[in-house]
């Protein structure tokens, strides 16, 4: 059955497919390791997952998710294992996302594992994507499409109709390749659109690149082109100045398919679908989503064009002219289903697409994702999302159209999230959303329905809007990979709880990133393309405890085991020699023997450790360059018992009969005043009839042995003793006062109505024969009639106690009596009628 969820109010929001929107113009419509410890760990062999990520978000489907990643895993993400391994420069930013193959026959270099980058100064890097050391220091290869000697450069100035600077508008001032591209490993091609200006003319062009050696293939490039007549007869050409091929590109079933939008800020531009067979880069099939008025561009903040297992294609368009409604051709906000020769087959347009329009909440603010079909009542569903914060879950059978109230659609969740740009992720029926000032949540899906609210969420929310990516072991091992706020992030799948983030070592941060950016997680290592540089994140070089972790022993002694640590290799396990370690227990008092050592052709290092005179578990950091800290424990216990000395209830004062407040304890201690546990210590008062409990008391870890003490019903200095076999006997002065006297303090003489509470409190002091205030005596107040909160009253340390007293019904006098022991006082109060 189809129903509708509502979670929360929708509300405008600004912004568009750039950080801040698509800035549109006043006439335009709308807007646009092996954990470190103690445990021995041993040497074992990481296998490689050699799988290619050869498409925006890793498949056509966009489900974001790698789970052929058998290397990373919950317990080797953290920022001890995990962190920055090495850069690459690039000449300038990237906004499509790094793709990677595995085993490419490099020309002249041999085999590589690969990851391909494009920037918008319109090169196309090749890189080894396991070590830029050596013969790697350097791109693979490198190919770019420019040749300003012959007037060819990137578009820029005046040829990018938006102003634009590196942090206003869309973040870049040249435009060169912004699509991710795609690649075919079955015949060894990269498919890249690149946009140059060409003395004096835009152009996007489509090249076919050898993975091999960047050189260019099938005749290629060919110049983008194409023409459509709308219903009503208007003749629309593509025109490249106009345009920006923003979502990465599809390959599927032989055909290369090619989106575009505007330029940022709706530059009289017209948005496309366009198809080139992939063995002869001949145009297959061309698609206009408003060819009657323009603008409904195709962002998707960069995620590529999804497709179904059937061949069909789904793009998601922005704002413009709706008018689907009265028979035109304006597929406005909409999710399209096209064929593979690019023929409208369906399509759904929310029923508040006025509303979207007029508050620049693009549907195409965020790409969409097909999960993988399931049984239930709707097995073929796509999810999409945009700028307005509600997910759609369509029916792809039947999208629905346009309908009043979206009621012909399978679910809608309003105001589930937060505004989306990049895209969902899904993973083991999980869907994950990264949205703008939200948390990053979690969506179960079971028959094609999520569920009505997050499963799980972070508590923090995000800050930035980029699309998150999954790396597991098929349904095991799943991590969550985002960047927020300049940070790249990764979680546990299953819980949410952050595993690391890049800025927990100053080694690790990353630098600033471009437009919408994604990472790509491929055999053990995370890629992200940043304004000038390739980052590459992965298993560090380690260190690991092979034995003497987590020894106890005596203080100021050495531990009985040295501790021999090995320090490994990151991927190949593989020992590392030569490594100069440095130990330290951070200026705790202890001692290593040596405090450095170099490791021998196994990779080990051993030291001694001598504890300080302190008790306590200290903390041994093993530090070598290079490599993650590695910590361990080692725990100083007491030495032997050689004293007894007051540990506390000395000197207390406190009524006859009362228990006093501070238990008496007697510490047993070593020759450093370290506390020593587990002697036996025996209290006594002589006979004066003080109650103890308990009379022997065994000392604790703290070497206190303590007992609770009840006064006798005597006055004076009373002594009691703590003893115990060889040491010297510790006595504790008390004092022992007999209430005397009481008298009134303040609260006498008050007037009150029946019923009513007096307004001020009874207050008493009790003294001894002496005129000693005596603390700890207990004070009983009472009257004819009436009641009395927090009677009996125990005296303070000033001998003062002090009730609330509320009247009877009869009014009169009323004589309240103040009794401590033998002695009282009378207050005299006044109810009135």
């Amino acid at each position: 059955m189809l129903f509708r969820s509502v979670i929360g109010d929708v509300r405008g929001r600004s912004g568009s497919e750039s950080g801040q929107g698509e800035l549109k113009r006043k006439h335009c419509l709308g807007s646009a390791r092996l954990g470190v410890g103690l445990a021995v760990i041993a040497l074992i062999s990481f296998a490689t997952a050699q799988v290619p990520v050869a498409t925006s978000h890793g498949d056509n489907a966009r489900t974001s998710a790698n789970t052929n990643e058998t290397i990373l895993t919950p317990s080797n993400v953290n920022k001890t294992n995990f962190g920055r391994l090495f850069t690459y420069s690039i000449d300038y930013q990237a906004l499509a996302q790094p793709l990677y193959v595995p085993n490419v026959a490099i020309a002249g270099k041999g085999t590589h594992n690969v990851v391909y980058v494009a920037t918008m100064a319109d090169s196309v890097y090749a890189f080894d994507a396991e070590s830029n050391t050596g013969n790697n220091a350097t791109p693979l290869w490198q190919v770019n499409f420019t040749d300003p000697a012959n007037g060819i450069t990137t578009a820029n100035g005046a040829f990018l109709p938006c102003a634009s600077t590196e942090d206003r508008g869309p973040g870049f001032t040249q435009e060169g390749i912004v699509a991710t591209p795609t690649i075919d490993t079955s015949t060894n091609t990269m498919y890249v659109v690149a946009k140059t200006l060409e003395n004096g003319t835009v152009r996007h062009k489509l090249h076919a690149l050898d993975l091999s050696s960047g050189q260019e293939k099938l005749g290629g490039p060919v110049t983008i082109d194409a023409t459509v007549t709308s219903n009503a007869g208007a003749v629309v050409n593509f025109n490249s100045l106009h345009q920006k091929n923003r979502p990465g590109l599809l390959l599927m079933n032989g055909i290369v398919y090619l989106a575009f939008g505007s330029n940022y800020c709706n530059d009289n531009n017209y948005s496309w679908v366009i198809g080139y067979d992939a063995t002869t880069l001949q145009q297959t099939g061309v698609f206009n989503t408003n060819p009657d008025h323009g603008l409904t561009s195709i962002w998707q903040s960069g995620g590529g064009l999804a497709a179904d297992d059937e061949g069909f294609i789904y793009p998601l368009t922005s704002e413009g002219n709706f008018d689907v409604d009265v028979g035109g051709q304006g597929y406005t906000h909409a999710v399209l289903k096209l064929s593979s020769d690019l023929n409208l087959m369906d399509f759904f347009i929310p029923w508040d697409v006025a509303f979207l329009n007029s508050h620049d909440l693009d549907l195409s603010g965020c790409s969409p994702l097909i999960p993988p079909d399931r049984g239930g009542a709707f097995p073929h569903v796509i999810i999409a999302t945009g700028k307005q914060g509600t997910i759609y879950v369509l029916n792809r059978d039947n999208l629905g159209m346009y309908s009043p109230n979206d009621s012909q659609i399978v679910q809608e969740l309003v105001g589930a999230i937060g505004s989306m740009r990049g895209a969902p992720a899904y993973w083991n029926g999980r869907v994950y959303f990264s949205a703008k000032a939200d948390a990053l949540k979690v969506f179960s899906i079971s028959g094609g329905l999520l569920s009505s609210t997050p499963i799980i969420q972070t508590t923090a929310k995000l800050t930035g809007a980029h699309a998150p990516t999954i790396s597991a072991n098929d349904d095991t091992n799943a991590i969550v990979w985002v960047q927020n706020g300049g940070k790249l992030y990764a979680y546990d799948a299953l819980t949410l709880k952050m595993l690391y983030n890049s800025h927990q070592m100053a080694r690790d941060a990353l630098p600033t990133v471009a437009h919408f950016a994604t990472q790509t997680v491929a055999n053990g290592r995370v890629y992200v393309a940043t304004r000038t540089t390739l980052e590459t994140y992965g298993l560090t070089h380690f260190m690991a405890v092979r034995t003497g972790g987590g020894q106890s022993g005596t203080v100021n002694t050495t531990l009985p085991q040295p501790i021999q640590i090995q320090a490994v290799t990151g991927y190949t396990n593989q020992p590392f020699p030569g490594l100069t370690v440095s130990f330290s227990d951070g200026n705790k008092g202890g001692t290593f023997n040596p405090p450095s050592a170099v490791t021998d052709a196994g990779g080990f290092v051993t030291t001694s450790y001598t504890l300080p005179t302190k008790v306590g578990t200290y903390t041994l950091t093993a530090t070598a360059t290079g490599f993650g800290d590695l910590t361990t424990t080692a725990t100083a216990t007491a030495g032997a018992a050689v004293s007894m000395i007051n540990g506390g209830g000395n000197n207390q004062t406190a009524a006859a009969g009362s228990v006093l407040p501070l238990t008496l304890s007697a510490k047993v201690q070593d020759i450093y005043k370290n506390g020593v546990p587990g002697v036996t210590v025996t209290f006594d008062d002589g006979g004066l009839g003080g109650i103890l409990t308990p009379v022997t008391a065994v000392s604790g870890p703290d070497g206190k042995a303590s007992t609770v003490y009840q006064l006798p019903n005597i006055a004076g200095k009373v002594t009691v003793k703590a003893s115990s076999t060889g040491f010297k006997t510790v006595n504790f002065a008390e004092h022992s006062l007999i209430p005397a006297n009481v008298t009134i303090v303040s609260g006498d003489g008050q007037t009150t109505s029946a019923g009513s509470a007096f307004p001020q409190a009874l207050v008493v002091k009790v003294t001894d024969s002496a005129g000693t205030a005596v603390p700890g005596a207990t004070v009983t107040f009472s009257a004819a009639e009436g009641t009395f909160t927090g009677n009996p009253a125990t005296t303070d340390s000033t001998g003062t106690a002090s009730v609330s007293y509320t009247a009877g019904t009869d009014p009169g006098p009323v004589a309240v009596t103040a009794t401590a022991g033998s002695a009282s006082a009378q207050f005299n109060e006044t109810v009135s009628p």
